[in-house]
Formats: C-alpha cells, sequence, structure tokens
C-alpha cells in the first residue's frame, strides 16, 4: 500500500496519511506523494473541498520519520529508494509543496484529526482551515525537545492563529496539548467522538462543496494574501478579489437561484 492515498469523490479530494504502524510519519515517498496531491488538487476543477486525515485512529501524522526521513536531511544516510532520489532530487520545492509552505492554494482544506498530531503533523494542520479533532487527539511541536526548531511554518503560523503567550507556550516547551484545550485556544474548530471525526470532516466539506467555489477560494486568498499588512494595503487587495468575484458567472447565478426560489449551480467561473 502507498504511504500517502489520494481520492476523489463528489467533488471532494480526501487525502489520509497511510502509515498507522509508525503513527502516520512522513516518509520520503510521503512527502513526494502529497506535494503531488496538493497539485493535482490545485489543478482538478471539479474539486472543491479537500479533506486531509490519517489511517487509523490513534495518529493524524506524528511529524517526520525519524528513521528515514530525518537522516536524509541531515546527511546521515544516502538516498536508497527511488523516492528518496525524488525527494532529493528537488528538495526544497517538493517540501515547500507538500507542507503548503509556501504553495498557492486557495481551496479549501479540511483535517479530520484523529490522534496524535505531533511535529511536523501539527505544522501541516496550520495550512488547514477547517479542523475537526478526535477526543483522543493531542497537538505538539516537539522539536525544541531535540534540539531543533518547528520551521515547517509554525513559528510563522502558530502566532497568527492561537494567542501569542500560548503560542509561545507551544513553540518553546514542546510540550503536548489536548484536544479541549486545543478548542479552548481556537486551534480546532470542534472536538468529537472518534468516530466522528471522518463524518464532520465531510459535513463541513460537502457544506462549503455547495457555496460558490470561486468566492470560498477567494475569502481564503484574501484572509492569507492580507495577513499582517496594513490596512490601506489590505484593502487594495480585497478589493481587488471581491472584484474579480463580482464580475464571474457565480455571482450573477446566486442571486438569480435566490430569487427564483432554487439551489444555485455553480460552475466557478
Amino acid at each position: 500500500m502507498p504511504d500517502l492515498l489520494y481520492e476523489k469523490r463528489d467533488g471532494i479530494a480526501l487525502i489520509t496519511f497511510n502509515r498507522p504502524e509508525r503513527r502516520n510519519a512522513f516518509s520520503p515517498e510521503t512527502i513526494v506523494r502529497l506535494a503531488e496531491a496538493w497539485i493535482d488538487y490545485r489543478d482538478d476543477d471539479a474539486l472543491r473541498v479537500a479533506i486531509l486525515t490519517g489511517a487509523g485512529d490513534k495518529a493524524f501524522c506524528a511529524g517526520g520519520d525519524l528513521g528515514t526521513l530525518l537522516p536524509l536531511f541531515t546527511g546521515a544516510r544516502k538516498p536508497e529508494t527511488d523516492w528518496d532520489h525524488r525527494l532529493m532530487s528537488d528538495l526544497g520545492q517538493t517540501m515547500s509543496t507538500a507542507l503548503l509552505r509556501p504553495f498557492e492554494l486557495y481551496k479549501p482544506i479540511v483535517a479530520a484529526i484523529n490522534g496524535y498530531a505531533l511535529a511536523g503533523g501539527s505544522e501541516l494542520l496550520q495550512a488547514t482551515d477547517i479542523r475537526i479533532a478526535s477526543t483522543t487527539a493531542s497537538f505538539g511541536l516537539t522539536e525544541t525537545q531535540r534540539g531543533l526548531v518547528p520551521g515547517a511554518g509554525s513559528m510563522v503560523r502558530l502566532p497568527r492563529q492561537v494567542p501569542y503567550c500560548k503560542a509561545m507556550e507551544i513553540l518553546m516547551t514542546g510540550d503536548a496539548i489536548s484536544a479541549e484545550e486545543a478548542l479552548r485556544i481556537g486551534f480546532v474548530n470542534e472536538v468529537v467522538a472518534p468516530e466522528r471525526v471522518l463524518p464532520r470532516a465531510y459535513e463541513f466539506a460537502e457544506r462549503l462543496a455547495r457555496n460558490g467555489p470561486l468566492a470560498v477560494a477567494a475569502v481564503k486568498e484574501a484572509v492569507l494574501r492580507t495577513s499582517g499588512l496594513a490596512l490601506e494595503e489590505a484593502f487594495a487587495i480585497e478589493n481587488e478579489i471581491s472584484g474579480r468575484v463580482t464580475r464571474s458567472e457565480d455571482a450573477r447565478e446566486g442571486p438569480r437561484a435566490f430569487m427564483e426560489k432554487r439551489e444555485p449551480v455553480f460552475h466557478g467561473r
């Protein structure tokens, strides 16, 4: 079985880390397949929402595999497999795409977190938009405990997503937090029973898929592109994006469907 599964159904892409015996830790194959999946999701106009999850009920993703992936990065292990060579042949771009740092993807991503989300697993979560966690989930950026830093986006993203002092606690101690604490500080949207995690993620995905795809993507684009900017510059970007959506066919279809008392049929154009 591949280390990452990529499936498509009814406009929804399901991306699953598939190494439950290793807590779904990133392998070289996982990283390469994940980068390819994000590119395909971005470019496939039939796909409106992605769900990201992990196989099994023990872990979402425990970060980089300390036995296969990290030794490649440090030079302690030379490339051996085809996946090793594919990763190392364009390491910077492949890692950036896989971890969405940076990678221009404005379609929404729903995370279904079914267990441990540690190190790189928690880092990638910060690039998702809606997060549904199991009651058994826990989150942590453990890198400082190993003399490393969470350099896959967390030092930039986390302080923008949760209160500053809490972000610094998580980043500097490396200690894990529970699903309940993650909900309290706004890191996840909901905490549900383990058996409800993926069904609830699908409910969110289907809800988003019913909205205008251009409008949903535009909201995400505006939020990401204006983060940290002065208001004047941010409003200019918002105006640009709003104008683009207003001129679309979808923007005419939505109000027309409302007046005709029917569900809108959006085509993303």
